[in-house]
């Protein structure tokens, strides 16, 4: 791995297991080993826990692998793989775009009958209603509704759920890593409303994804998401390594 430039992290607008995210995100090379944690610690002068929640992040990105009794390891993203597990920040992070949040409400509350039993809520259970924009280089890109159960997220509320990958949030305050998802997606256009907070024309074409996701078996999150088609678009790579022979193709055929 290239060294790094030995620069001191400071506090800013980033905080600091940000910052070295993005130093070790500009530093990995496939295939090749991290610095250790008490290098990374000397070189930036920060803390063991900074450290190690940057690694994490990273770790839970796809971008790093711990291989034990050898050390951390860069390997390349698998987006054809992960990207349907992929948080908003990650995707955006594999893309070499910039991600930030514009929180538009957080509240605790009874949810729709559908996200009740999509969550697997009880008759009285609530869960944590999050509306956010999603900035892409400080474009808008997304808007997110969604709903995160109150039992197993106590105190959502006190989390820092603009500042950073709500995923991240999960598994590093909450101890629930996001494992499972199943989504569906189709088409829109932005009425008024949704285009005003969008910064879109009226009626610009929107992607729209909604995911039920899960962690260690659990249902954590039920999310629509509308994407403005001008800014996003989807890869998938398809093959036939799960299907049956093809058929061969009858006489006469072209």
């Amino acid at each position: 791995m290239p060294k790094s430039s030995g620069a001191r992290l400071v506090d800013g607008p980033q905080p600091k297991h940000q910052q070295l995210r993005d130093q070790l995100v500009a530093m990995v090379v496939p295939g090749q080993a991290i610095p250790s944690e008490r290098d990374l610690m000397t070189t930036y002068g920060v803390s063991r826990a900074t450290v190690r929640r940057a690694i994490d992040g990273l770790v839970a990105d796809g971008l790093l692998q711990r291989i034990q009794g050898l050390g951390t390891f860069a390997v390349r993203p698998r987006l054809e793989t992960r990207l349907h597990l992929a948080s908003f920040s990650q995707d955006m992070r594999r893309r070499g775009r910039n991600p930030s949040t514009r929180l538009l409400s957080l509240t605790l509350a009874e949810p729709p009958t559908e996200v009740a039993a999509a969550l697997a809520l009880g008759p009285e259970g609530k869960a944590w209603h999050l509306v956010r924009v999603r900035l892409a280089d400080n474009e808008p890109v997304a808007h997110e509704d969604g709903w995160y159960p109150g039992d197993l997220l106590p105190e959502l509320d006190r989390q820092d759920v603009a500042g950073g990958s709500l995923y991240e949030i999960f598994g590093t305050r909450y101890g629930l890593w996001v494992d499972h998802a199943e989504q569906t997606l189709w088409g829109e256009s932005a009425d008024a409303s949704l285009a005003r907070t969008l910064a879109a024309p009226q009626s610009t074409p929107l992607l729209v994804f909604r995911r039920v996701s899960r962690a260690g078996g659990r249902p954590i999150e039920y999310v629509v998401s509308r994407y403005r088609g001008d800014r996003y678009q989807v890869h998938m790579e398809l093959s036939r390594d799960d299907l049956s022979p093809a058929e061969p193709t009858p006489k006469g055929s072209k």
